[in-house]
């Protein structure tokens, strides 16, 4: 089988590319990714030379781009997006663009070339605040971002390709996900790397916001099995059951690195900051699925894998410190050389 990986050469997608090719050696990979400021070849060099993957460099709004890559292709999982909260509510426009025109664009795509199997992943903040129990699929859309409101709309479509045109599709909602190689905005690779600079952890009002988080690894498992057995039309939550407050997690990765916890910061609270995110993912267990690593074991590797690799995260935060988002830094009282920001 041949797929197209939209966003490929992102944190999840990459993984997943690598995941995918290792798991089913006969089958090949297309990856398709614009290369924006989280989008980074890097990712990909192990496979670099592997003849089952072909990169593409193009944005998934331009149609032509897209049936290229698209072309032979009988599936395609769809991770390309904009993805940061904070970056929406400064400016909305290009996530409307990527996360609802692009999705569409690849929609139409899809039907025109016969590909047989369409995943699209989304996440479990189109359900916006759950303040008790977990939702199932079936819930009400309740997103309260820019962010999440882009990607309930794609949603949205996805279904809509489904029941007017029988395009098979299927749409996945993971918790948050947090490994190797995540980029430095979001809250664990944040919080790891400032502390490995010594630079204070920003955490955003009390820090009682709770998040459930998801190795990597567990999540690529997911969707390979959804590809495989999942039921067309169908939406599956991806959730993990280690469910922690947003100050416990950045508690946490102090003690494994040893550092004191006078390097957390309280930061004015985010507008319109959900409280809690929560997944019912009853239906994926059903096929099988259940994560394997555990939040204590995944946080152990992430951070490991940052402490090894500061040539790779040194130049991104560096970067991140020029940002227009670098309020934030100067919030939680970072120099230029150590730079803060907060999570998704």
């Amino acid at each position: 089988m041949r797929l197209l990986v939209t966003g490929g050469a992102g944190f999840i997608g990459s993984q997943f590319v690598r995941h995918w090719l290792t798991r089913h050696p006969d089958d090949a990979v297309v990856t398709l990714d614009l290369l924006t400021y989280a989008g980074l070849r890097s990712r990909l060099e192990e496979i670099g030379g592997d003849p089952r993957h072909r990169f593409v460099q193009g944005d998934i709004c331009e149609v032509s781009t897209v049936k290229r890559a698209m072309e032979g292709c009988e599936a395609v999982v769809h991770f390309a997006a904009e993805t940061h909260v904070d970056r929406s509510i400064t400016n909305a426009a290009p996530f409307l663009r990527t996360n609802v025109e692009g999705t569409r664009v690849l929609l139409q795509a899809a039907m025109e070339l016969g590909v047989r199997r369409f995943l699209h992943v989304s996440t479990d903040e189109v359900y916006g605040p759950i303040l008790e129990g977990s939702p199932t699929e079936d819930a009400r859309l309740n997103p309260r971002s820019p962010y999440a409101a882009s990607k309930a709309a794609g949603d949205l479509l996805v279904q809509a390709f489904w029941a007017t045109y029988g395009l098979p599709t299927v749409v996945v909602r993971p918790t948050n996900v947090f490994g190797p190689s995540q980029f430095p905005e979001k809250f664990i690779p944040l919080s790891i790397t400032n502390a490995l600079r010594d630079a204070p952890l920003p955490i955003y009002g009390d820090g009682q916001q709770r998040r459930a988080w998801l190795f990597i690894e567990d999540l690529c498992r997911a969707i390979e099995l959804i590809i495989q057995r999942g039921e067309v039309g169908s939406i599956y939550n991806v959730g993990s059951g280690s469910e922690f407050p947003n100050l416990e997690v950045a508690r946490a990765i102090l003690r494994v690195l040893g550092k004191p916890e006078s390097l957390l910061r309280r930061v004015e609270d985010r507008p319109g900051h959900d409280r809690r995110y929560a997944l019912d993912d009853r239906r994926l267990r059903a096929l099988g699925w259940a994560p394997q690593v555990s939040f204590e074991d995944g946080l152990q590797r992430t951070i490991e894998w940052y402490r090894g690799q500061p040539a790779w995260w040194q130049p991104l935060k560096d970067r991140l410190h020029d940002d227009p988002y670098h309020w934030l830094n100067r919030a939680a009282g970072a120099s230029p050389g150590q730079t803060a920001r907060v999570e998704r």
